[in-house]
């Protein structure tokens, strides 16, 4: 089919109602950047999911980087969008203001230079992410251990995806298919959803991040509900394999091995997340028993918003309170949050 024909079908669709989730933050922008919603069936719904990593990252991991910051010798390394996250009682910018160490980079490997420019500071990584970004993490501690690198450390807050998604189908989360995140599907390969296609009986659509991949994915999804093909179907073959990137993958497992981990809104989701293994702790700033989740603002409705229940505009802070420049929760401060997309995209 063309673009315009896929276009017409998504416009003029008067099946029976379907939601679909993106639990990909990046999906989440591009969909609102491209204004992929108003060109939909107003019996197709498009709603955001848990796939944003500042997004779920809980408010104990942001107050243990701020006292990392704050320890004599010690600088918190991490990327601009976590600076804004609020912890249970102040962001790292906030605390930054305040003297603690922090420095913001635009990769993990940033962190190298500065540690060995300066061997006296113990550098703190901030190391959240899916599987997309685990692998990187793999090439700085690679590095780190080439070069003997003593004052070099992660803190985890890695999360893998199915059993995230597990978690909402087994919350009662009421979806017709989900758009799979092509770039976790780039490592994993899209057979990483196969199991769970199978077990819940639902269709997944690996997508790409353009308006005419993010289209034919939803079309795809469309018509998968339609004849009950409850499968993972792959619309991203110039990027994702079935099987993904072995490589990558085995870095992955010889590092990180599979941990409980709590999810901001969502609470602990047991074997969602990675963890360093014991044979390279001597890396690890203090990973373990982050599980506190205190709201900033006790009206965010953060956690509603990355399980799919609400909408960004029925948080009652969501545009007054809680604004891009004045974040109550972690769903406005990233680019990929369904909130700050809402707020910036309609």
């Amino acid at each position: 089919m063309t673009v315009e024909e896929i276009s017409s079908y998504l416009r003029e669709y008067n099946g029976r109602p379907l939601t679909f989730m993106e639990v990909c933050g990046s999906h989440t922008a591009a969909i609102a950047k491209f204004g992929i919603k108003e060109i939909l069936s107003d019996k197709i719904r498009l709603i955001s999911g848990p796939g944003c990593p500042v997004c779920v990252t809980p408010s104990a991991y942001i107050d243990r980087l701020i006292a990392l910051a704050k320890e004599p010798d010690t600088c918190v390394v991490t990327f601009g969008d976590m600076l804004r996250v609020p912890g249970s009682t102040q962001s790292l910018s906030e605390a930054k203001g305040e003297g603690a160490k922090v420095a913001m980079v635009y990769s993990p490997m940033d962190m190298l230079p500065l540690a060995k420019e300066h061997p006296e500071i113990t550098y703190v990584f901030a190391a959240v992410g899916f599987e997309t970004t685990a692998p990187v993490y793999t090439l700085l501690l690679e590095e780190a251990i080439r070069e003997e690198m003593k004052n070099i450390r992660l803190l985890t807050a890695l999360k893998t995806m199915p059993k995230a998604i597990e978690w909402l189908l087994t919350e009662g989360a009421k979806l017709d298919g989900f758009l799979a995140p092509g770039h976790v599907c780039a490592v994993t390969g899209s057979s990483y959803f196969d199991e769970l296609a199978a077990r819940y009986q639902i269709p997944f659509a690996v997508s790409g991040f353009g308006d005419v991949e993010l289209l034919t994915a939803i079309y795809g999804l469309v018509r998968m509900a339609e004849q009950g093909e409850n499968t993972v179907k792959n619309f991203y073959p110039s990027v994702v394999e079935r099987q993904g990137n072995t490589i990558a993958g085995e870095k992955m497992k010889t590092f990180f091995e599979p941990c409980d981990a709590v999810w901001r809104g969502m609470g602990m989701i047991p074997g969602s997340g990675l963890c360093l293994r014991e044979e390279y702790k001597q890396f690890d700033a203090g990973s373990a028993g982050l599980i506190v989740d205190k709201k900033r603002n006790l009206g965010c409705c953060c956690g509603k918003i990355l399980m799919g229940r609400m909408e960004p505009k029925d948080c009652p802070l969501f545009g007054k309170a809680c604004t891009p420049g004045n974040p109550q929760g972690a769903c406005m401060v990233s680019y990929e949050g369904s909130c700050y997309q809402h707020f910036t995209n309609g």
